[in-house]
């Protein structure tokens, strides 16, 4: 007998459609049985838009309860505008990699905050826990925020929160911490245990008598301290007080009932916002320790001619924008910084303007001098003649003269995110 004929299986391996399939060389491309083509749809919670696999906003929706069906992925979640009025620990717990949380203007108390609620979120960036419940958060769990070593933003502006509903470990561990707003809330003194790392304080809006240097020993890489609308009074900030602060850029104390220049302020500051406040005076040496000063503004308080010290200014060679408006003044002051570029001096009580006080102002921009008494024939001559980069220059006539429109004013020029009046 021949060989057995090998025909049949040269047939079957004719016969097949490609290759034989070999472990680990299958098409992953190719949907297998069961299997489509299309992707599947990202989870996204019910009326929630997802743009990105990592963004969840749930916007404005009137939610009562928080949404679950969150993707794991997420990292910006926004719920703002919405009536939840707790926070789950357990549908938190799943968005460890939350970067950025948004839930202002909710109704979450302070019974809605549990102590653990952010325990997981170690990956935070920026939290908003502000305008809620009509303003009833009143304390911050102790501990809450002891694991957002990466929190670089908290807005916690709009509450309820007093003194004894912080401690000193509340920001300690905030080792990230750039910018903290606790504006709108009831306290009286300045936290402690702030972060080193902290660069933007803001405090306005609050009850606070007091500024204790001991406060800001932790703070010292500060840079604007916000303090407008608070009750510091004549003796709220002693000598010494912002030692720590080397750093200080701008210093915002609106509205707190100052009666001079506060002493001994840090020797870099650049930016002195001291409107509607009570000073009187200014002497020699008020402004002797901030040489730096390249704006300062007095605008409305109660400054008289008499009382404005004729070497007042003459530290002040990087000034730059000087604010006197809405004061007692019934002349120029003297001694005037010769690199000012703005000047304000309107709705005072100004009666002439000669040439002597502006002697030297060659870089004087903007010089305004709305609603005082002047009259064309108070000016005397030669009283433009230094003014040779005068571009703007608002009416001088007194306000009763027919259609004389009043001059605008120019706002605080600090940076907008710290404009809250």
């Amino acid at each position: 007998m021949g060989r057995p004929t090998q025909w049949p299986s040269l047939l079957l391996l004719l016969l097949l459609p490609g290759p034989l399939p070999v472990a680990g060389m299958e098409d992953a491309a190719f949907p297998h049985l069961g299997e489509s083509s299309q992707p599947l749809p990202r989870a996204c919670p019910l009326r929630c838009s997802c743009p990105r696999v990592d963004t969840v906003d749930c916007e404005g929706l009137d939610l009562r309860v928080f949404p679950d069906n969150i993707t794991r992925a997420a990292q910006h979640l926004s719920l703002q505008n919405n009536q939840l009025q707790e926070l789950p620990y357990n549908e938190l717990s799943r968005l460890s990699g939350l970067r950025t949380l948004n839930l202002h203007n909710n109704l979450i108390s302070s019974e809605g905050l549990p102590d653990e609620a952010f325990e997981s979120l170690t990956q935070l960036q920026h939290l908003c826990v502000a305008h809620n419940k009509n303003n009833l958060i009143s304390k911050v769990p102790r501990g809450a925020l002891s694991r957002q070593t990466q929190l670089r933003e908290l807005y916690l502006q709009h509450n309820q929160l007093t003194d004894s509903g912080l401690d000193a470990t509340t920001f300690s561990k905030l080792h990230s911490l750039e910018y903290l707003d606790l504006s709108h809330n009831q306290l009286t003194t300045v936290p402690a245990g702030l972060p080193r790392t902290l660069a933007i304080l803001h405090l306005g809006r609050n009850r606070i008598r007091q500024v204790e240097a001991a406060r800001l020993h932790g703070a010292r890489g500060l840079r604007y301290l916000l303090l407008q609308h608070n009750q510091l009074g004549s003796s709220g900030l002693p000598a010494g007080a912002l030692r720590p602060l080397r750093g200080l850029h701008t210093l915002h104390l609106y509205g707190n009932g100052l009666d001079r220049v506060p002493p001994a302020l840090p020797r870099r500051l650049r930016a002195l916002v001291l409107p509607h406040n009570h000073v009187a005076a200014l002497g020699a040496r008020d402004l002797v320790a901030t040489p730096g000063l390249t704006e300062l503004n007095l605008a409305y308080n109660r400054l008289a001619s008499a009382h404005v010290h004729h070497r007042a200014f003459r530290r002040l060679r990087a000034l730059r924008s000087l604010d006197l408006a809405g004061n007692q003044l019934t002349r120029l002051p003297m001694g005037l910084p010769t690199g000012l570029r703005t000047l304000q001096l309107q709705r005072n009580q100004l009666r002439m303007l000669e040439p002597e006080p502006l002697a030297g102002l060659d870089q004087l921009r903007e010089l305004s001098l709305a609603h005082n008494r002047l009259r064309v024939g108070d000016i005397g001559p030669g009283t433009w003649h230094e003014l040779q980069a005068l571009q703007v220059r608002h009416r001088l006539v007194s306000h009763t003269v027919p259609r004389a429109p009043p001059s605008p004013c120019l706002p605080c020029h600090i940076p907008n995110i710290l404009v809250s009046w």
